[in-house]
């Protein structure tokens, strides 16, 4: 059994606090963030000179086998490729738009643009593959005025190209192409000769110059391109290497599959093996029934130092890992911390994973997770230190200060610091939104302390302010904690839960069923959708949970009395859910305002409690 007990190094932050007199609390540690460089490709250039043979990144290739990109290799094609860039017109006001998912490639593109001051946006995929509305596509596309697509595979998107972009707009592709527009090969770009013109670019980066653009997820309207300068991308990473300590005595290996057109992944992660000259595994998996079995393919033969996934993920592994003695062993074999986040964790499966994690491992791993956002870098609050529970989203990196607004019995949470983005491309008014009169970014979330009045323990997460709702009653409810307690409630039948009940005198919920729970449940083999949500025994084992977690409750407002399973999927295209799984409360109620309703209804879908029984 390894041992990391002695390997494990975090910070020990010391945390100062001041509470103002009308009741606003700021938080921060008191020791200063270090330096950290003017740009990530400057970090970048320096594990290529130091390490060149080094993998930086490592994909799949067509016959399976992993195929490596050294630091070496890499820094030769995104200096060349950077030439291209700038020899064709491309600026912060024409930038390099990416439509295709993460890859080697991909990364590079990232990275030319970056290293001359071109910012680069890289979308979810599904923006430029919906089948139907390029609704979304438009407004990004109107909002960036692009110079460049670029595509590994120009195939699949030709038809969101062609009728969405300017057919001036030259794509950049690996294979593929679009009918009637200017097509260039990747490897050709990568052939360019570096240019003087590339040089004197990349010495003229600073703090201020705009790296990529990182679009919201756009759940309730047009998605929103933040800016994100060299300046957050660098400090965040200096801010990380100080909370996770052990990166910086041993370069990192990371397997991921989250996308990068998400902060977590495309910020936190991507720039986290740059920064400390580790190696990325691109983990072409994903946490859905289709698509876990490529990811335990992977760890099978990866073991990470350091591993991030969703909930809902952690859940599928475990399953596997439970009866993969072999997988549990390769996995942690060198691991240092396991990360979660997009959605809250259920005390049943942190339980699982710190009980194998135990088993594995001298002293167990820390399982941590954090507050953040695409504005914030995204790291900005940390938990790195053991826990029993889910759910301490710990304390403000160094260089951060948080502060803590009172709004009725909450208390939001806004914060200042290097890491924070100026604002949002092409939109001052919604820029101005985002902060306060102190200049301080506004989250629009509410947190609470581990324990009261003592900010060094940490603080737990207290729910979207705009996801609250009254009930009938005029009573708060309170969303995040009570989705977060339903779930827990459930005992692994639930992956999420959405409340329901503004209006209403009695609280519901819409209910994502975790589907390899409920046929484990049952002895009928085959039974899928609505037969297996029927099922006498789901709905029994439903019913009695759910008449558990009411007994519980202390009043009307933490209290569900009804819900429905759903038994289709969450949809992407409406904004209900993310690519990473992130579920919008509100996009599911609004486009299912139907079944809403129903939860007050003799609907045979509902799972209700009796009278007599609340």
């Amino acid at each position: 059994m390894p041992d990391t007990s002695e390997a494990l190094d975090f910070w020990e932050p010391v945390i100062r606090s001041e509470t103002r007199e009308d009741g606003t609390i700021l938080v921060w540690q008191e020791e200063e963030l270090g330096p950290y460089p003017r740009c990530m490709t400057e970090k970048f250039l320096h594990w290529a000179e130091v390490a060149p043979d080094r993998s930086w990144m490592v994909e799949r290739g067509p016959d399976g086998a992993w195929q490596h990109m050294s630091y070496g290799e890499a820094a030769k094609k995104i200096q060349a490729i950077g030439s291209a860039l700038l020899a064709l017109g491309l600026s912060p006001e024409n930038p390099l738009l990416i439509l295709s998912g993460n890859s080697v490639r991909h990364a590079i593109m990232a990275l030319a643009a970056q290293h001359v001051g071109v910012p680069s946006a890289a979308l979810a995929p599904a923006y430029a593959l919906a089948k139907g509305d390029l609704g979304k596509l438009e407004d990004v596309a109107a909002q960036l005025t692009p110079g460049m697509i670029f595509a590994e595979d120009a195939t699949p998107f030709e038809r969101a190209i062609t009728e969405v972009f300017a057919p001036e707009i030259p794509v950049v592709c690996a294979t593929g192409g679009v009918s009637g527009r200017e097509v260039l090969s990747f490897d050709s770009l990568a052939a360019t000769e570096p240019s003087a013109e590339m040089q004197a670019a990349y010495e003229g980066l600073g703090p201020d110059t705009v790296a990529k653009f990182l679009f919201t997820s756009g759940t309730t309207g047009s998605p929103k391109a933040v800016i994100q300068t060299q300046r957050m991308l660098c400090s965040n990473q200096e801010m990380v290497a100080d909370s996770y300590r052990f990166l910086r005595k041993q370069p990192p290996v990371v397997c991921d599959w989250a996308p990068w057109n998400h902060t977590a992944a495309g910020n936190k992660v991507f720039n986290l093996v740059i920064y400390n000259g580790g190696t990325l595994y691109l983990d072409d998996g994903k946490p859905t029934p289709r698509d876990i079995h490529k990811t335990i393919r992977n760890l099978r033969e990866v073991s990470p130092t350091w591993y991030f996934n969703v909930p809902l993920g952690y859940q599928m592994l475990l399953d596997a890992m439970e009866n993969e003695p072999e997988l549990r062993k390769t996995f942690f074999k060198q691991l240092k911390m396991l990360m979660y986040a997009g959605a809250g964790m259920s005390q049943p499966v942190w339980d699982r994973i710190t009980r194998i994690a135990e088993q594995e491992v001298e002293g167990g791993v820390v399982l941590g997770t954090g507050l953040g956002s695409t504005e914030t870098g995204p790291f900005a609050i940390s938990c790195c230190e053991r826990a029993e529970t889910a759910g301490n989203l710990g304390v403000p990196a160094r260089g951060i200060t948080l502060k803590l607004v009172p709004q009725g019995d909450k208390l939001e949470a806004r914060i200042k610091g290097p890491n924070i983005t100026p604002g949002y491309w092409r939109n001052e008014k919604l820029s101005a939104e985002a902060f306060d009169e102190e200049g301080f970014y506004c989250f629009g979330d509410a947190i609470r302390f581990v324990e009261p009045g003592n900010p060094a323990a940490g603080f737990y997460f207290d729910g979207r302010l705009a996801e609250n709702f009254k009930l009938a009653s005029g009573t708060w409810v309170a969303v995040g904690t009570l989705r977060a307690k339903l779930t827990n409630d459930l005992q692994g039948l639930a992956s999420d839960v959405v409340v329901a009940g503004e209006g209403h005198n009695e609280l519901g919920a819409l209910v994502v069923p975790d589907w390899d729970t409920l046929r484990g449940m049952v002895d009928e083999k085959g039974l899928e959708g609505e037969a297996l949500l029927n099922h006498p025994k789901v709905r029994r084992v439903a019913a009695d949970l759910l008449d558990a977690h009411a007994a519980r409750a202390t009043g009307s407002a933490s209290r569900v009395t009804r819900m429905m399973f759903l038994d289709v999927p969450l949809s992407f295209e409406k904004g209900e859910v993310t690519d990473k799984g992130s579920i919008n409360q509100r996009a599911v109620l609004r486009h299912r305002a139907d079944l809403v309703e129903n939860l007050w209804s003799e609907d045979p879908r509902v799972i209700a409690l009796s009278r007599e029984r609340v």
